[in-house]
């Protein structure tokens, strides 16, 4: 799918269309930060994943929030877009799977061979690190589990593994984990206040601070990207955007004494090369692919 041409005005202020929402890393970015050179004309999605498909088939932003996974998945088909190191949503992953214990009195990770685990999308970020996690922590192949899915791939050249099954898109997985119509489901933020639910990673807040420790990174679900052709034309105003996000960043109020939102290529560096290791392991991506080669020499030089 070939995407129109982007072309920027060759000097002076530009305006650009953005999908990006409100997490505490852009807050100040969205109230306003002054620029003289670049202004935000934001779409207003209550939730950016609802424009990316209109970015990686549309080419409808100038910058957008974009789930690596799904990045990861547009740099393999050769979209003319870079990722900018900037972590707009970032948190730990071993609590977003969970499983109904009228259904399964105990269960847990080694059991999932078999088994039919809900999640909204194959390629979902969220689904990209839990399966990674249980993949290399705990010997579960995602081969061996029916995953029941109900949107899409936000990439149309993207096939679904065989693995994958398809789900009713009137369904909602968070309700059939309750209704006990799945052994487990990857919900995210969605997982129920439900007595009945239970983590299938045991004790998973303290998982996740060992992981931590061990591999030295939050997982990151969303970044930021633009199309080459801002790089190409225009390397003031990426300059620019990148002083805007890192001034945003300044003012965000920190959750804690773990840093969820890290900038630059190299604070990024571990938590990119696990999403290459985990995507290419659940087939969401294929061949060689190094950190660098994920950004346009432009961002190299500003963010590095």
């Amino acid at each position: 799918m070939t995407l129109p041409d982007k072309t920027y005005p060759a000097t002076g202020p530009v305006s650009l269309s953005a999908n990006i929402t409100l997490f505490e890393p852009t807050r100040a970015l969205m109230d306003g930060i002054a620029s003289d050179l670049v202004t935000f004309d934001f779409a207003g999605l209550s939730k950016a994943h609802g424009g990316f498909k209109d970015m990686l088939r549309k080419g409808r932003f100038d910058i957008s929030e974009m789930a690596i996974a799904t990045f990861l998945q547009a740099h393999a088909f050769d979209k003319p877009f870079t990722l900018l190191p900037f972590v707009v949503l970032g948190r730990f992953q071993h609590h977003c799977i969970g499983y109904n214990t009228d259904v399964h009195t105990e269960l847990k990770p080694q059991d999932l061979a078999g088994k039919t685990v809900g999640v909204r999308s194959y390629t979902q970020t969220t689904g990209l690190w839990v399966r990674g996690i249980l993949q290399n922590e705990y010997g579960v192949d995602p081969d061996s589990v029916n995953w029941l899915c109900f949107d899409e791939p936000h990439l149309a050249e993207y096939t679904d593994p065989d693995s994958v099954s398809w789900g009713d898109p009137k369904d909602d997985p968070v309700q059939m984990l309750l209704d006990g119509k799945l052994d487990a489901a990857i919900l995210g933020m969605n997982m129920p206040n439900d007595p009945r639910i239970k983590p299938l990673i045991p004790n998973p807040h303290d998982a996740a601070l060992d992981w931590y420790d061990r591999e030295g990174l939050v997982p990151p679900n969303h970044y930021l990207m633009i199309p080459n052709a801002l790089c190409d034309q225009r390397p003031d105003v990426v300059a620019e955007i990148w002083r805007m996000l890192v001034e945003s960043r300044a003012q965000a109020t920190p959750e804690g004494d773990i840093d969820a939102w890290p900038m630059g290529i190299e604070a990024n560096r571990k938590a990119l090369s696990a999403a290459i290791k985990f995507a290419t392991q659940q087939h969401m991506i294929s061949g060689s692919v190094q950190v660098e080669d994920l950004f346009h020499p432009v961002v190299c030089d500003i963010a590095p």
